[in-house]
């Protein structure tokens, strides 16, 4: 193993930022030759290594995390004393610092205002806000604007986020509070969301965080909060997603205690025995992959959450984590002592400061609260939860990218088989779903597997979430069983007069007419129809909306998104750009060879990628020529 540095030494700062997660150095050999902060005793005849190495190598990227947000930026320094501390060679973490959005290896001002320009903002007019922003704030102002994929605020669209990186990174996140505030005073990591935004609401925020508008609650996305019959949204809005004792109140907690009445293979049993499927896209019977990881004779079993939901037009999870985030908390827990795991990973959407501070918040109420620990309730069963932030790569949502990420090592999806129920994080049998499907468990266990397998159809059984955004009345997350239709979901938020295409599943989905409003909201029944479910997403299109550029910013999506594992994702989703590009301005004959040529890149990507995101970039831009005549 390579384990070549270079000569640069971090920063007071930057050290400070590693040894705050790591701790001091063991040993000399820790840190950089010379370096008089080191205890005198320290030996440099040892260091650690082999497995006691490994071992910490999942610290790769909090480390790189710490770094970030207390600088901006990952020098040569600081990623030279990380890798010395975690004996990882520099040649392995640079590689990984670079595969993320939200990391930069190259000097960059404090503050850093990310501009969504996914689909659902790009609708909105986010180039004229990005436009705007540049023209306000000019050079020299402190502050980089950066284009960034969608940030999960669809229903708000056009959105922006502000990072401004400083000392005490963590303890004020998501809350816009800042420590020194004196003149020359440093300043504190703060975070702030604007949505909708505005050149000027995003410039103050910009320059002040703390100045910013508070973020509106997580119920203002759920046009149905306090209805009576809702199921998974039905606490939004009602309870006070930072007290334990209102979930509680609320029916917290009564599913976990139903499930150690039930036993690990009894919650299995009423898992399967409700019909749930994944609500991530795949569909796969969660049940089966419970069942499957319990079953292996290989110990420790690991629970993932994925909560890296980064399909543009998707916001679901975010929703239920800032409004309900002890629904997961407590879901999670149920899920891992069915397939026998101890220990549950919580990957989230770096994205997502707010949920991250209540979910934060909610672990730590569970913890002394004996409801996360040693003995959960005092049932004899320990398990505890870590969150993981993601720092900006959509490749991540797939489960062995995302197994790769919190290890430390690139987010490249892995080869299967084997698969994660025998193999997964650490090369143990892991259990990995999303947010929505997690928290279906609770409703599952507290009514019965007969009575909400009479929710919805028989193939596709419970309530689902849908993520309702672009030209409507009401955009928001929708909560209904399955089976209703299109039409029936977009009455309810408002479908415009003008509607002229539904975009359903996300960028990875499929376009439909506006005349196609019977379809069935199953995932037989999308499928039947030539399209797909997906996440939930449904993005209405109105006849304002230019066309020709959502398909290009669909297809820039995926060229930057594609982690470059796989030759026809790396190469198709450029060349799928190329086209487009070319096309943009034709139509008719002088368009028919680049449509042809989409058409053979597509097959290759879909026939031949190693995972979802390239068998799926061709989707969108294949359903708009073929159903909406896309470039006629």
């Amino acid at each position: 193993m390579d384990l070549h540095f270079g000569d640069s030494k971090p920063t007071d700062e930057e050290r400070e930022a590693v040894d705050a997660l790591l701790g001091p150095p063991g040993s000399a050999w820790e840190a950089p030759f010379g370096d008089s902060t080191v205890r005198s005793d320290a030996d440099l005849r040892w260091a650690r290594g082999g497995r006691a190495a490994r071992e910490r190598r999942d610290l790769l990227l909090p480390g790189l995390h710490a770094v970030n947000d207390r600088v901006g930026w990952i020098s040569e320094g600081a990623l030279d004393y990380l890798c010395r501390r975690l004996t990882v060679p520099p040649a392995e973490a640079y590689g990984v610092a670079t595969f993320y959005s939200m990391f930069s290896v190259k000097p960059r001002p404090a503050t850093v205002l990310h501009v969504c320009t996914d689909v659902a903002c790009a609708a909105a007019g986010s180039a004229e806000l990005c436009a705007g922003v540049e023209g306000r704030l000019g050079l020299g102002s402190g502050v980089s604007v950066e284009r960034s994929p969608c940030l999960g605020l669809c229903e708000r669209a056009p959105a922006a986020l502000v990072v401004r990186a400083g000392s005490d990174a963590g303890a004020g996140e998501g809350t816009g509070a800042a420590a020194g505030q004196g003149a020359g005073a440093e300043k504190s990591y703060a975070t702030a969301v604007i949505a909708p935004a505005t050149p000027e609401a995003a410039v103050l925020a910009a320059t002040a965080p703390e100045a910013a508008d508070p973020e509106p609650p997580a119920s203002l996305a759920v046009p149905q909060a306090g209805q009576s019959g809702l199921i998974l949204l039905r606490r939004i809005g009602v309870v006070d997603p930072a007290s334990l004792d209102d979930y509680r109140s609320h029916g917290g907690y009564t599913a976990l205690r139903r499930a150690f009445e039930l036993g690990p293979a009894g919650v299995i049993r009423e898992v399967t025995d409700a019909g749930l499927v994944g609500r991530g896209g795949a569909a796969f019977p969660t049940g089966v992959k419970w069942k499957a990881t319990a079953s292996q004779p290989d110990h420790p079993h690991y629970l993932v959450c994925n909560a890296d939901e980064s399909e543009p037009g998707t916001f679901k999870d975010r929703v239920l984590m800032e409004g309900d985030p002890y629904s997961l908390i407590e879901a999670m827990t149920i899920a891992g002592y069915a397939v026998g795991a101890h220990k549950g990973y919580l990957y989230l959407r770096g994205e997502y400061p707010r949920a991250l501070r209540l979910l934060g918040n909610a672990i730590e109420q569970a913890r002394a609260r004996g409801l996360l620990g040693d003995d959960v309730l005092g049932q004899g069963y320990a398990f505890d939860i870590e969150i993981r932030r993601g720092a900006g790569a959509y490749i991540c949502g797939e489960e062995t990218a995302l197994f790769n990420s919190i290890e430390g090592y690139r987010g490249e999806p892995r080869s299967k088989p084997p698969f994660p129920v025998e193999k997964g994080l650490f090369g143990k049998p892991t259990a990995e779903n999303n947010v929505e499907t997690l928290v279906n468990v609770l409703p599952i266990l507290t009514m019965g597997a007969e009575a909400y397998a009479a929710i919805g159809t028989e193939k596709s059984t419970g309530p689902k979430l849908f993520c309702v955004s672009g030209s409507v009345g009401r955009p928001g997350i929708y909560e209904l069983p399955f089976g209703a239709t299109l039409g029936e979901l977009l009455d309810l938020a408002g479908k415009p007069e003008n509607l002229r295409a539904v975009l359903l599943g996300g960028a990875a989905g499929g376009f439909v007419r506006a005349d196609e409003m019977d379809i069935p909201l199953t995932f037989e029944g999308t499928r039947a129809a030539g399209t797909t479910l997906g996440s939930g997403v449904v993005l209405a299109i109105d006849d304002t909306v230019p066309l020709p550029r959502i398909l290009l910013r669909i297809a820039e999506f995926f060229r930057d998104e594609s982690c470059g594992q796989c030759v026809p994702c790396r190469v198709g989703t450029v060349r799928q750009e190329e086209a487009l590009h070319r096309i943009a301005e034709r139509t008719g004959a002088a368009a028919a060879g680049d449509i042809a040529l989409l058409r053979e890149v597509g097959r290759a990507m879909r026939d031949a990628s190693i995972c979802g995101l390239g068998q799926t970039a061709w989707n969108a831009v294949e359903s708009a020529i073929d159903r909406l005549g896309a470039y006629e």
